[in-house]
């Protein structure tokens, strides 16, 4: 059940990164331009190819401007949402209706907030506030790793998962790592080394969290015969997904284990005729570790309650039953907000990954998000 409308199937033809970097020196512009370069080469594709634009951070027209992408026919500049999927959904979605013919999507993340994005920070700080933050900020919970704490605590009360499954997690997400030239973090790590780490807020440690960096994004989706004629083996968008159950309030979740990944999941599987066995590689929102285990379930990908112990026995790594996060995550790859996820899966089933390639790719998906929203998409090889 491939994504079209009016017989309009949407691949994926093009795909590329800044320079990547802690404390990077470079604007979002800079990040932009970089990441478009990149994927247009991938592409075999111009600037003037280019008829729509979809970002989740700066300015889709800006940048469409910048590049030089002439005569848009469509745009989309998205804010609170689950991450670069959003964007990408659109994407899609303008290509299969017949919107745009070639749309590239942009996901840029800065490690340090503009002075703007601060200057508002504090004064929602300061200010009254007549939502439910009212009753956190006065008590110092206005930081995610407090939310994703009381998630992890939660997941790890209703199921077999222990902190020891979370550490050897953590060391296969490395070992992935390990395989990446782009990875930022490339030590080796031991599980050992992971219960070492304080904790942030308990059972939440350092190495379950995402690491901050300046890096642009960029994906281009056209339709089937314009991809045909490309340089790159196109890759299909099969079935996608978004899904909101809940408002912004992470720490009042009525569930906190079958979050909307649970929902997501059931509309994905819906919508295709695939089924999780199928799946070839899995590229599931690492933000915090958590997260990964709680799409693992959701998926259909292991069973309920035994992500932890699917992930101790070997399930996730090269050669498992579902390889994931085959980059090494964003925990080690850096934060790119799921956009690192879509261009793995992309390479994962081009053939493209070197040593950490899995054989026979043909079938991956990849997820953004948890808690109130979320959203996933299936990719297939011709």
């Amino acid at each position: 059940m491939t994504v079209r409308t009016s017989n309009r199937r949407v691949a994926i033809v093009g795909v590329g990164y800044s320079q990547v970097a802690r404390n990077s020196g470079l604007s979002e512009r800079h990040h932009a331009a970089q990441a478009a370069i990149a994927a247009l080469a991938d592409a075999g594709l111009k600037a003037g190819d280019i008829d729509g634009v979809g970002t989740w951070g700066g300015d889709a027209v800006d940048f469409a401007w910048m590049m030089g992408f002439d005569r848009l026919k469509w745009s989309l500049n998205v804010g609170v949402s689950p991450a670069f999927i959003t964007p990408a959904y659109h994407a899609v979605q303008a290509v299969a209706a017949g919107h745009a013919d070639t749309v590239m999507a942009f996901r840029i993340m800065m490690q340090q907030p503009s002075s703007a994005a601060l200057a508002a920070g504090g004064a929602m700080l300061g200010a009254p506030n007549p939502g439910d933050t009212q009753w956190q900020y006065p008590y110092g919970d206005f930081s995610p790793t407090q939310w994703a704490g009381l998630l992890m605590n939660r997941y790890m009360h209703e199921s077999d998962c222990t902190e020891e499954h979370f550490a050897k997690f953590a060391e296969v997400q490395r070992n992935w790592a390990l395989l990446n030239d782009n990875a930022l973090q490339r030590e080796a790590l031991s599980a050992e080394q992971y219960l070492s780490m304080p904790y942030i807020t308990k059972p939440l440690r350092i190495l379950d969290c995402d690491y901050p960096c300046d890096s642009g994004s960029a994906v281009i989706f056209t339709t089937e015969e314009r991809a045909r004629d490309l340089q790159q083996p196109a890759v299909f968008v099969d079935a996608m997904a978004l899904s909101a159950i809940h408002d912004m309030n992470f720490e009042i979740l009525p569930d906190m284990v079958r979050t909307s990944p649970a929902h997501c999941a059931e509309l994905l599987w819906s919508r295709t005729g695939l089924k999780p066995s199928d799946v070839s590689t899995a590229h599931l929102y690492d933000g915090f570790s958590v997260i990964t285990l709680q799409w693992l379930e959701a998926l259909g990908l292991c069973p309920p309650g035994q992500a932890g112990p699917f992930v101790a026995e070997g399930n996730t790594s090269l050669g498992g039953k579902v390889p994931t996060n085959t980059d090494g995550g964003a925990i080690n790859v850096g934060r790119r907000h799921g956009a690192n996820f879509c261009i793995e899966a992309v390479k994962q089933l081009r053939g493209q990954c070197g040593a950490r390639q899995v054989e026979g790719a043909d079938v991956s998906v990849w997820a953004n998000a948890v808690g109130p929203f979320s959203g996933a998409m299936l990719l297939t090889k011709d």
